[in-house]
């Protein structure tokens, strides 16, 4: 007896998708991975500029749009024009999500909006991702990931603290914002299954930003504390942080009281019972000489011997690593946390980050990398009931 193919736990599921660049299509990667059906909508003269994004090409090819646009089908479509937002409607009828990151506005400009669409389809859950949300007096101003990060209250954290604010090196507040549009995403599909009804799921760049901010807000209104750029560490947290070694940099987390114990004794001192060190308050008071300290011990040793030292004495450590380190670590590569896809587009496998999280009974998978523009209108067209002479009329008319 054969076991029963394992379905994924979005199969069935089926999504339009109208967002570009970043944080609409990053909720569609999600939604794909675990096997949703998704059918990226893009303009036959204005395709997602995401397609020429990245630092490097192969064949003119952005590899970035073989990840972001995975698990996905590409229709053309011109909402602009009536008969594109007809098609659209009827393809509304069929759909169980649509994810959209316009400005507020732009599909109720073009007769689009959640009243009509969940007329159309009450079912549908419609999540809308933008810079500032769907309501309030800044809704209909452009948001992207940057402006979103500062106004969130994280750009200000960021870099050094004689220097002005620091961004990471990917578009963080873009892809905050797609996993909390693909979190509510869920959340309204789980109470369509007990309601029969969809919803609207709103997600703001600088909402989703806000959420990672701890306790920034009531620190500053209870305590008058206005938390500041502190570089490579965080505030009275120590040890915590990347040490020097001879041959790169580690990272070593050993703030907890127990923790401390132990790399006190890797190291070979009495740091875990002399009052500059042994509680955390006393830590956080001497944080910039316990560092120097642990830097002092650290530049003695290559990188390899400060981690194996830590994983002997169960201290939590870690290389800093680059994409090169990434793709040559053994536990990485085990835990297939890096994929190799082959793209039509590029004529190669592409090395792209693998289906987080993993479930036991119904994993999510890659199936395919980013789509040729509209290689899937005439599939989609032919469900819907669109003749090859209707298809070649909506052509000519640059509706698909």
């Amino acid at each position: 007896m054969t076991d029963p193919i394992v379905q994924p736990p979005l199969s069935g599921v089926r999504v339009i998708e109208l967002g570009q660049l970043i944080a609409g299509p990053f909720c569609g990667q999600l939604l794909g991975d675990f096997g949703a059906e998704v059918i990226k909508i893009e303009a036959p003269d204005r395709p997602d500029p995401a397609r020429d994004w990245g630092a490097v090409k192969v064949k003119d090819q952005s590899v970035f749009w073989a990840i972001i646009a995975r698990n996905k089908k590409s229709v053309t479509l011109n909402l602009r024009l009536q008969k594109g937002q007809e098609i659209l409607k009827r393809l509304v009828s069929t759909a169980d999500v649509l994810v959209e990151n316009f400005r507020p506005g732009t599909l109720e400009k073009w007769g689009l909006g959640p009243e009509t669409l969940m007329q159309i389809n009450p079912r549908l859950v419609i999540t809308r991702v933008s810079g500032y949300g769907q309501t309030g007096p800044e809704s209909h101003k452009p948001g992207y990931a940057a402006v979103g990060e500062a106004k969130g209250g994280l750009r200000h954290l960021i870099g050094e603290p004689d220097r002005p604010p620091a961004r990471a090196g990917v578009s963080l507040g873009d892809s905050l914002t797609g996993t909390f549009a693909a979190l509510g995403t869920m959340m309204a599909l789980f109470h369509r299954e007990r309601s029969g009804r969809g919803q609207v799921v709103d997600a703001a760049i600088y909402e989703s930003v806000m959420a990672f901010t701890e306790s920034l807000i009531p620190e500053y209104e209870l305590g008058g504390h206005t938390r500041q750029r502190s570089g490579g560490i965080l505030p009275r947290i120590a040890p915590s942080g990347a040490y020097p070694c001879s041959d790169g940099m580690v990272i070593i987390g050993a703030n907890q009281d127990t923790l401390f114990a132990r790399l006190a004794k890797m190291i070979g001192t009495d740091w875990a019972t002399d009052p500059r060190f042994a509680t955390h308050d006393a830590r956080g008071d001497n944080q910039l000489e316990l560092d120097e300290l642990i830097s002092v011990w650290t530049r003695g040793h290559t990188m390899k011997e400060v981690l194996r030292l830590c994983e002997a004495h169960a201290v939590p450590s870690g290389p800093v690593n680059t994409a090169k380190e990434m793709l040559e670590d053994e536990h990485i590569r085990a835990r297939q946390a890096i994929l190799r896809i082959f793209s039509p587009m590029l004529g190669t496998e592409v090395p792209m980050q693998g289906v987080m999280p993993k479930l036991s009974d119904t994993p999510g998978s890659v199936q395919s990398t980013g789509p040729a523009l509209g290689q899937d209108t005439r599939a989609i067209l032919d469900v819907l009931g669109y003749s090859p002479d209707d298809q070649a009329k909506l052509r000519d008319e640059n509706v698909i």
